[in-house]
């Protein structure tokens, strides 16, 4: 919420409602994750929607993130209800598609999914690919094409240092989350676990990716200079 109102004061910051947004998607990723990944008592369906929901706004929110830095090269005027309607809109239809699947699957609306239930056990291609492969194919291309933006279009360099933060950050929740976490889980007999020092790294991730793109966005409009005029 914070970093929301920073956005708001920055009025001349190229992309700052498309970077509202993204903060937007990641305030409802981090109410899902209370939900999904902590120990919160809910019955089986209930978890199940609110799992979905999470999935399907973590593929939607590194879409956005994605689209941010192709904002930054000015291909449309940033802000304007076209960009924003092509931001949010393919986000929504991402958010839909996933959410849709991963409903399905646990709900067993139509049995369509059911195989992933069978032998090997729980292993659903479809998800796989939008939940683990897809946001790293747009976190990839966010990091490139911000780095040629900084490096080659602005000749700056020092940005590049809060944007390999948020890499970093990002990338020891993750080792956290993925590697770490069975340690974790074993030695304190399963009360906390790496998802917690993988949604702490995130939010310092974020943080990070907030201050590099704050880093190379104007505060304000030039001035005219006084009396430059009879």
């Amino acid at each position: 919420m914070y970093l929301l109102y920073r956005s708001e004061r920055k009025r001349a910051a190229v992309g700052r409602r498309e970077m509202q947004v993204f903060l937007l998607g990641y305030i409802v990723i981090s109410i899902c994750e209370i939900f999904t990944v902590g120990d919160f008592p809910l019955n089986s369906t209930v978890r199940i929607a609110f799992t979905a929901i999470h999935i399907g706004f973590i593929v939607a929110t590194t879409w956005i993130l994605m689209l941010n830095a192709i904002v930054g090269y000015q291909l449309l005027d940033d802000g304007t209800p076209l960009s924003l309607a092509l931001v949010v809109g393919s986000a929504a239809i991402l958010l839909v598609g996933t959410g849709y699947i991963a409903l399905d699957t646990g709900l067993h609306w139509t049995g369509y999914w059911d195989s992933s239930y069978d032998l090997p056990k729980n292993r659903h291609i479809a998800l796989y690919v939008l939940y683990q492969l897809a946001p790293l194919v747009f976190l990839v291309a966010y990091f490139v094409l911000e780095a040629v933006l900084v490096i080659k279009i602005l000749g700056e360099t020092r940005p590049m240092l809060y944007l390999a933060s948020a890499v970093i950050l990002f990338a020891a929740g993750q080792v956290f989350n993925y590697v770490i976490s069975k340690y974790i889980c074993d030695g304190t007999s399963g009360k906390i676990d790496g998802a917690l020092f993988e949604t702490l790294f995130t939010l310092l991730a974020v943080v990070m990716n907030w201050v590099f793109w704050s880093s190379i966005t104007e505060d304000d409009w030039p001035t005219v200079p006084p009396n430059q005029f009879p």
